[in-house]
């Protein structure tokens, strides 16, 4: 019965943090110099930076934090929604069939004192790990936050850190790292220079990945929409959403349900395939978009982070985040981490159908067991690094 409520409780957190990853993705794509750029980003990591950092946050700014999150305290309290992360990071990091792992660390300043209850709450329900750190040497702290980061990504996420500010006493980390082997690998001799047609004026050479096989496809009549998910054996899949009549079309209307529809309703049918080759790199400061979102306390002088340290009024400066994903013949690597600097404050279709994704479409990486989005975002341009 223990059991049976805890997995309950796990989909009422996945189910409402999907929206909060539809609402992040419309607010990353709405800012200025993302409306024609590829967009990529893991919400599972921005949400889980974002429940840690609850929590040590008290009163209106947990309240505010919490609903920013999607989570509504009427229907799911913070504890279970601590305990449903907990259970995501051991559900994830115990896959076998794919290279996947999600965690968290804590940067600590050697002059400052968090509450033992912060740090214990920490490696209990996001498994953190803790690391004195020196912010004075401003160098140093980088270069140790960014090797952190980088082990934990084998090699994807570099510098996740830019500069730090010496007066920084803490800086909460997520990573999430994830690769796989397509179930149905592409073969690479079938692979050809293809145009990709990034808007109706502009054309880009790109490697076009082919295959014909039993494919899991559905379209989706209502909204004119194409969707394929490519699956790695039995954790993960990617879902590649090809709208009919373009991307700007699909994202207006786009939401949990729809994913929620798609996944439930794609069919093994034989398809022929083309999908380009990719390798991007993404990155984004969160602080604006999550105020858009109203996440706003946590950076206001005002913010009630008292939970987290009783040595002075703490404020959130920055929310990094970066993302990359590569995918080839073989199957797809991607890995995101966030990072969250605290401071005191200061249609008919012919015999074998045809799927050719040579125009923008949406992307998701996909649990198959809990159905939560590790990662999502949209393919402009796959020419573009």
């Amino acid at each position: 019965m223990i059991m049976v409520t805890a997995m309950v409780t796990v989909m009422v957190t996945v189910m409402e943090n999907r929206d909060f990853a539809f609402r992040l993705y419309k607010h990353i794509s709405a800012q200025p110099d993302s409306q024609s750029k590829n967009v990529f980003f893991s919400p599972l990591s921005v949400s889980v930076a974002l429940a840690a950092l609850s929590l040590g946050a008290r009163g209106k700014t947990h309240q505010q934090l919490f609903e920013g999150l999607g989570f509504n305290s009427t229907d799911i309290t913070a504890e279970e929604v601590n305990q449903a992360f907990q259970h995501i990071h051991h559900n994830l990091n115990e896959k076998s069939d794919v290279d996947l792992s999600l965690g968290n660390a804590l940067f600590i300043a050697q002059n400052f004192k968090p509450r033992p209850e912060f740090l214990e709450s920490m490696k209990r329900y996001y498994l953190s790990e803790g690391f004195s750190t020196d912010f004075s040497k401003t160098e140093q702290a980088k270069e140790q936050i960014n090797k952190y980061v980088d082990e934990k990504t084998k090699g994807k996420i570099t510098q996740l850190v830019e500069d730090v500010d010496p007066q920084t006493v803490m800086y909460l980390i997520n990573y999430i790292y994830f690769k796989g082997k397509w179930e149905i690998p592409f073969d690479p001799k079938a692979t050809k220079e293809d145009q990709f047609h990034v808007d109706d004026k502009t054309t880009v050479p790109v490697q076009m990945m082919y295959e014909e096989d039993d494919f899991h496809v559905f379209h989706d009549e209502e909204i004119s929409t194409h969707v394929l998910q490519l699956h790695y054996n039995e954790s993960v899949s990617m879902m590649l959403v090809l709208p009919e009549k373009g991307l700007q079309g699909l994202e207006e209307v786009v939401c949990k349900n729809h994913l929620w529809k798609w996944i439930r309703s794609v069919k093994k049918r034989k398809y022929v395939v083309f999908v380009p080759k990719l390798s991007l790199k993404t990155s984004y400061q969160l602080k604006d978009i999550l105020s858009g979102m109203g996440i706003t306390d946590i950076f206001e002088p005002t913010a009630d982070l008292s939970g987290i340290s009783e040595d002075g009024k703490l404020v959130v400066s920055k929310v990094v985040h970066k993302a990359t994903l590569d995918m080839d013949e073989a199957g797809a690597t991607a890995a995101a981490a966030t990072g969250i600097e605290i401071m005191l404050t200061s249609a008919q279709f012919p015999p074998t159908p045809v799927l050719k994704f040579d125009k923008p479409f949406m992307v998701f990486v996909l649990n198959r067991e809990t159905r939560s989005v590790l990662f999502m975002g949209k393919i402009v341009n796959p020419a573009e690094k």
